[in-house]
């Protein structure tokens, strides 16, 4: 009687190739070191990326004009990624008798190259980061056996580690230019209008820049786990393997020497 309902059961596993393939997947792997610190990576990467990619905030002031119509305006600038700060436009007014005329000005500086390579090493990072769990869970007996597989990986978490450190270091003075230049009283210097007794200029809000700060955060967090996977990959390499074999060949000749 219970023939036919095995039977059953295995015909609709059969089917379904999401079952076979999660059932073919070597999942101890993610509790090792190799495959843990990945997944911290993967994880890592979306967060970084995520948190430069997303931000946005804003700066501003108050220009009083002495001047009838004597009309206060309340400056609010918004400014992002890419942090391209040139682009962002805000108006000025220009404090002139009988006139309520404004002008067209903009951020200075541009920020983007540091901002852009932050983020296009995250989402780089968490691609490879998916094809090397891929690669550890589906095709493990394929890793061990190809030794050039290891070795590539090997190369690819060193280059990682690298880019990683020189990412979240000029990212992390790039944020700090940008914070110069968003400040309230950068935006007031820029204001000719400010500079002159026709008006009294206040700062505004000054920008929040929390997750600015986490993304760097983020970023030497990934550099760490990186830095860190380099010694577990290597011990995949035929390097670890030769070096392991002659540690135990010399071992192994001591013993011999001490034993006549």
């Amino acid at each position: 009687m219970s023939e036919p309902g095995a039977r059953a059961t295995a015909d609709k596993e059969a089917r379904n190739p999401v079952a076979q393939l999660l059932s073919g997947l070597r999942w101890g792997r993610l509790e090792e070191p190799l495959g843990f610190i990945k997944v911290l990576e993967w994880l890592f990467a979306i967060f970084a990326f995520g948190a430069c990619g997303s931000f946005s905030a804003e700066t501003g002031a108050t220009v009083k004009c002495n001047v009838d119509p004597k009309e206060t305006t309340a400056i609010t600038v918004q400014f992002g990624y890419p942090f391209r700060l040139y682009k962002v436009p805000f108006e000025m007014p220009d404090c002139i008798e009988g006139s309520t005329a404004k002008r067209v000005l903009h951020l200075m500086g541009d920020f983007s190259a540091p901002a852009e390579f932050f983020v296009t090493l995250g989402v780089f990072a968490f691609l490879y980061t998916m094809a090397a769990l891929a690669v550890y869970l589906r095709f493990d007996s394929l890793y061990k056996e190809n030794k050039k597989l290891p070795f590539a990986d090997f190369c690819v978490t060193v280059s990682f580690t690298f880019f990683w450190l020189v990412a979240f270091s000029a990212w992390g003075k790039g944020l700090s230019d940008v914070k110069g230049a968003t400040r309230p009283s950068s935006l007031i210097a820029a204001m000719s209008v400010c500079q002159l007794k026709t008006a009294v200029c206040n700062a505004g809000a000054t920008p929040s820049m929390g997750l600015a700060n986490i993304s760097v955060l983020f970023g030497f967090v990934n550099f760490i786990l990186w830095a860190g996977n380099c010694w577990f990959v290597f011990k995949e390499t035929p390097w670890h393997a030769q070096t392991t074999n002659k540690e135990s060949s010399a071992e192994q000749g001591a013993v011999a020497v001490d034993k006549q």
